[in-house]
């Protein structure tokens, strides 16, 4: 418990808001995929995955244990893949009013991949610290390369039903898209020049060079924007889901 409280301390308050609200999304999502058609499955459980990975900076084991770390990036690398095949589905529901499979296999097959990845690094080697890095940083891109192609089909499957009475939520998705295509673009842009709070600490480390002086100006803006983006992220999804929720009852 006294570790856990000095970790509350050491996060920064719109951090540890950040945290809260992907909780509450998460919950929100995850409630929202029980009651509704298989078709929004992946795409609730996604989000409520998302908040697992952003619970890392509330576990007190993850600074201790970097295998730990380093799955709760593979779950955030898995969350948005979900998210991902969830919205693919949903638009070729649009174009053919069809749903291929069951609610049980989305839960089954998620699980089963977080499973394996979690064998997977019990099997190998603890990672360093640079290789816990690494894992973020593949997460990140793939954060924003697949945020960049869900807007693409949320503008899709909008075209597809904006006469219906749930379009405008999907108008809220791609605000709630763009937000996270900000934020991990953000931390992605700090990660690949070796600005990012990671990769400071391995310099203070090792000793390694670093030319993070030289651009005080672009580091501190890219990470208002991470912080900040990160937080309306947090806001939007949950926001979305409420009133995801009141359109379909």
């Amino acid at each position: 418990m006294e570790q856990f409280i000095e970790l509350l301390n050491q996060l920064q308050p719109l951090s540890l808001i950040q945290v809260i609200l992907w909780g509450f999304a998460g919950a929100m999502s995850f409630y929202f995929s029980l009651g509704n058609a298989r078709v929004w499955t992946s795409i609730s459980i996604g989000f409520f995955l998302v908040f697992l990975s952003q619970a890392y900076q509330l576990n007190p084991l993850a600074e201790s244990y970097y295998k730990l770390s380093a799955f709760h990036y593979i779950i955030g690398t898995v969350a948005i893949m979900v998210i991902t095949h969830g919205f693919l589905e949903y638009y070729v529901f649009c174009r053919t009013f069809e749903i291929s499979g069951k609610k049980a296999v989305v839960y089954l097959v998620t699980f089963l991949i977080l499973v394996a990845s979690g064998i997977f690094l019990i099997v190998n080697p603890a990672p360093s610290p640079n290789t816990i890095r690494n894992i973020k940083m593949v997460e990140n891109a793939i954060w924003v390369f697949l945020s960049f192609m869900n807007i693409e089909l949320i503008r899709k499957i909008y075209s597809s039903i904006k006469d219906s009475a749930i379009s405008k939520g999907f108008i809220a998705f791609g605000i709630v898209f763009l937000c996270i295509f900000l934020w991990k673009g953000s931390e992605l842009y700090l990660q690949v020049f070796q600005w990012d709070k990671e990769w400071m600490e391995i310099v203070t480390l090792t000793g390694e060079d670093s030319d993070i002086a030289l651009y005080p100006g672009r580091v501190q803006f890219s990470q208002m924007v991470s912080q900040y983006a990160g937080l309306l992220s947090s806001i939007s999804v949950s926001g979305t889901f409420i009133y995801l929720y009141r359109l379909l009852k």
